[in-house]
């Protein structure tokens, strides 16, 4: 890694910590955030978990708008990111494949989202490919720029533009890495991270709140 491109991001990783400080004297907290490339923060803060909720209106894969009211009788496992990720985003979704099929029958009960951070690259014909490369369960969600942000507002997740001259289109997007399990009714029930536990015990976590 070049001394600028640490440079930059550790300005990014300085910016977020600042705002999530911000988030926490508000709310308070329980589960610390990372941007891209920052895996094992050393100083990790956290943020209300009540302000979290399952809040949306997207298009899937398939180009069809959907809401979160289309899964209230299903659990939520929640990934946000981009499909040009370079390192959080396909290592997660892989573990979160690995999880699905852990689950086996029990999979059914959840739906598996990835939306999207970078919805002018991800339309949904992108989100359809890249998703299904990872599973067949997964599904890929997308809209406009306002419709991204009011439903990264609705999980307060961070996400935010970072120009990068070799990547693809000259910008990445520095984003949290958390994966968040929602109810049926679509209020916080935990927030996993990728690595943290084995793909089986995860599975077995999922399974032993679902059933409670």
């Amino acid at each position: 890694m070049t001394s600028s491109r640490t440079t930059q991001l550790r300005r990014i990783r300085y910016g977020l910590w600042l705002l999530v400080a911000a988030s926490a004297l508000a709310l308070g907290g329980a589960y610390f955030v990372r941007t891209i490339d920052f895996r094992d923060p050393s100083s990790p803060l956290t943020v209300g978990e009540a302000a979290v909720h399952s809040e949306f209106s997207l298009l899937d894969h398939n180009g069809t708008r959907v809401t979160e009211a289309d899964f209230q009788r299903r659990w939520q496992l929640v990934f946000f990111g981009f499909t040009h990720c370079p390192d959080i985003c396909p290592t997660t979704l892989a573990y979160m494949a690995e999880v699905l099929d852990r689950l086996g029958t029990e999979s059914q009960r959840i739906a598996p989202f990835f939306i999207t951070v970078d919805p002018t690259r991800d339309t949904p014909a992108v989100m359809k490919e890249y998703v299904q490369a990872f599973h067949p369960d997964l599904i890929g969600l997308t809209g406009t720029e306002a419709e991204t942000a009011a439903a990264a507002y609705a999980f307060r997740v961070y996400y935010e533009k970072m120009e990068e001259a070799s990547a693809p289109d000259g910008y990445l997007m520095a984003h949290s890495g958390h994966m968040y399990l929602m109810t049926p009714e679509g209020r916080y029930e935990a927030v996993f991270r990728e690595g943290e536990q084995s793909a089986q015990e995860l599975a077995s976590q999922i399974i032993t709140r679902m059933n409670r």
